[in-house]
């Protein structure tokens, strides 16, 4: 198994980029986030590897950092997401914007990636909603705190949608404002602060 490749970008294709390894050269799949972020050809190159093996192929997937491969594992170990709604996923969202929609539950955003349908974004948001904890950059998205807590910022969250916000959006703001404002502030002042966050 291939975990890391190191060399120079011998070409880029459609999702892809080529990296010449001593000469043999590796087609590596990215998401178009990773493939921005890429020096032009012929600059030195390093990508962590997530290889995937079926009965007829063997596919590179490569990552510049350790935690949006994680959330690529993750992704593809939830039934009907395979490496390439996975890979479309961290396209259209960061790790962070991942991690702040699954916690929201906000179907809409997760379903702005291409081939992720309403009931597949809810099935990603049902398998790594209670695993959100564990994954990189989700510290931020999910605030500490028992149910109450979590029937406050619901509460919260809820106005600033019926205000026009989308959820994801709201959830971030309200989050943000609750870590400002500590732990004893209500649905009132959770808004005020997270309508002041937005504004920023």
């Amino acid at each position: 198994m291939i975990a890391r490749l190191r060399g120079r970008v011998a070409a880029y294709e459609e999702g892809r980029v080529v990296v010449d390894v001593g000469g043999v050269g590796y087609l590596v799949h990215c998401s178009a986030r990773t493939l921005g972020r890429l020096p032009p050809p012929g600059e030195p190159l390093e990508l962590l590897i997530e290889t995937v093996m079926r009965e007829d192929e063997l596919s590179l997937y490569g990552f510049l950092e350790a935690g949006e491969r994680q959330w690529f594992r993750s992704l593809r170990a939830i039934q009907g997401v395979g490496a390439r709604i996975a890979l479309s996923l961290l396209s259209a969202l960061s790790i962070e914007e991942l991690a702040a929609a699954i916690a929201a539950q906000d179907r809409s955003r997760l379903a702005r990636a291409s081939g992720v349908g309403p009931r597949l974004a809810g099935r990603i948001i049902a398998e790594l909603r209670d695993r959100l904890e564990r994954l990189p950059a989700a510290a931020a998205a999910a605030p500490a705190g028992g149910e109450a807590v979590a029937s406050e910022v619901e509460d919260a969250v809820s106005a600033l949608v019926h205000l026009g916000y989308g959820r994801s959006e709201a959830y971030t703001a309200v989050v943000r404002a609750r870590q400002r404002a500590g732990e004893e502030a209500g649905v009132d002042r959770l808004v005020r602060e997270a309508l002041r966050e937005l504004a920023s």
